[in-house]
């Protein structure tokens, strides 16, 4: 049975959400909050929930449709560089060298695993 990726994000997203939302009341009860959260704030929480959680768990199910396991986890891998490019695009955040080293680091490993190194490295026939 093939299941559609917007189905797997869909009950993905819901399942967790049906699990948490008890603890969360227990535990947070917002509901003894002095004042309402600002419209900007609900502004934020939207933001989050639709691009950072609903489109990426589509794009991700999308691309392990598409390309399987194995690619998906060397896509996975550049998490950390988008963050840190992000950060210092958006945010204004200073790239320190070990930013770049990390980088670095994280394009080789993907080289290795690619199996673009031990192509460089095996002798032409």
């Amino acid at each position: 049975m093939k299941i559609a990726p917007i189905e797997a994000a869909a009950g993905q997203v819901t399942a967790s959400t049906v699990l948490i939302l008890p603890i969360m009341l227990a535990v947070e009860q917002p509901w003894t909050l002095q004042a309402l959260p600002s419209p900007t704030v609900w502004a934020a929480l939207g933001g989050l929930a639709m691009l950072s959680t609903a489109l990426a768990y589509v794009l991700y199910f999308r691309i392990l449709a598409a390309a399987g396991a194995t690619n998906l986890l060397l896509v996975t891998f550049l998490i950390p560089v988008t963050a840190i490019l992000l950060g210092a695009a958006g945010l204004g955040e200073r790239l320190a060298p070990r930013h770049f080293a990390g980088m670095a680091l994280i394009g080789l490993g993907l080289a290795a695993i690619d199996g673009r190194i031990a192509r460089l490295l095996r002798p032409a026939k």
